[in-house]
């Protein structure tokens, strides 16, 4: 009996068993950091900034001061969201899609080659999680890399490769989410987990009772 039903369960988890089994390979053998494409960061280099100027609103709750591209920007949290301005309180504009370019070849050992701003995601698009708009930036790569810019702070949210996407996609092999690939508490995850473990207690059990039979 415990041969028979360790036979089928074996068969029916054996392909998932298989993917986890790849999916864990891959990711030992490749460096998150370099899946990331931290590789194409340029660091910035310390620079000083005056403020003994700057012109905030009484009401902000928080502000963070950054550098996007040759201009000092603020960017300020007030309860009805987020402004962005210069030093002197001017308001700052959204990057135009050169000025994205911009940013990704003063940032990056990459050439880009052309900007395009996303307005909408989609559940499995390389840039989810991140806020929109954005700029989606081409680069002219063997691996077809993607710099995504923030179109306010023109920081550089993510860089996807192909290296990436075969991750991403044995990720959701690896957590049973082809769909989202973000949630590791879905069913079909806890299910072949279950069924994986009484696989692997009669596939013991059936060892020992053949042990025995062997005495």
């Amino acid at each position: 009996m415990v041969r028979v039903f360790h036979k089928y369960l074996s068969l029916i988890i054996s392909i998932q068993l298989l993917l986890w089994t790849i999916s864990g390979i891959y990711f030992a053998f490749n460096k998150i950091e370099l899946v990331r494409g931290e590789q194409y960061i340029i660091k910035d280099k310390p620079s000083s900034i005056e403020i003994n100027n700057l012109n905030i609103s009484s009401n902000v709750k928080n502000i963070e001061i950054f550098k996007r591209l040759n201009q000092w920007v603020v960017k300020a949290e007030m309860d009805a969201g987020f402004k962005y301005q210069d030093l002197l309180g001017n308001e700052v504009y959204e990057l135009s899609p050169n000025e994205a370019i911009e940013v990704v070849k003063l940032k990056t050992i990459l050439s880009p080659i052309d900007a395009i701003k996303i307005n909408e995601s989609s559940s499995r698009s390389e840039f989810r999680g991140r806020s929109l708009p954005i700029y989606k930036i081409k680069t002219d790569s063997s691996d077809d890399t993607n710099v995504y810019v923030d179109v306010m702070s023109g920081k550089i949210v993510a860089i996807r490769s192909d290296s990436w996407r075969v991750w991403d996609f044995l990720w959701g092999a690896h957590i049973i989410d082809y769909k989202e690939r973000d949630n590791i508490n879905n069913i079909l995850l806890k299910i072949f987990s279950v069924l994986a473990l009484f696989s692997s207690l009669s596939g013991i059990a059936l060892f020992f009772n053949t042990i025995k039979k062997l005495r």
